[in-house]
């Protein structure tokens, strides 16, 4: 799973990192964190990663944080979006979000089945490289 961008958006340009996780709560063990890679390195790797294994993996934007009053606000949304999504799952029809769940699941097969082998994972140089281009970008070099 990944944002979908417009092709102008500056996101584009931040540090990536992917989350991979299991794909059931059968499996518990905690999530591995990699990155920072550049956006196609990281979709690459975790496409890759992904279809070799029953995985799940999230590729996010790393966005670098400059003050304590940001990382707060960062904190307080994503609490906030937690308290929202409480309430949405106890308010829900057992029967009538059932429907609702599977058309989202139908939507994210649809997005990532696309009919296509995965993109080739990068190899080393590839990735220390664009480690460099993102090194360069965080300190202004």
């Amino acid at each position: 799973m990944t944002l979908d961008l417009p092709s102008d958006s500056p996101l584009r340009d931040l540090p990536w990192i992917i989350t991979f996780g299991p794909l059931s709560d059968a499996d518990e063990w905690e999530p591995v964190v990699c990155g920072p890679y550049e956006r196609p390195h990281a979709l690459a790797l975790a496409e890759a990663v992904v279809a070799a294994e029953q995985l799940m993996a999230v590729v996010e934007p790393l966005v670098p944080a400059v003050s304590v009053e940001q990382i707060r606000g960062e904190i307080a949304a994503a609490q906030l979006a937690a308290q929202d999504e409480s309430v949405r799952v106890d308010q829900a029809d057992i029967y009538g979000d059932y429907e609702d769940t599977v058309d989202e699941e139908e939507e994210l097969a649809a997005e990532y089945d696309h009919g296509t082998d995965p993109l080739p994972a990068p190899d080393v140089a590839e990735l220390r490289a664009g480690f460099a281009r993102i090194a360069a970008r965080l300190t202004g070099g």
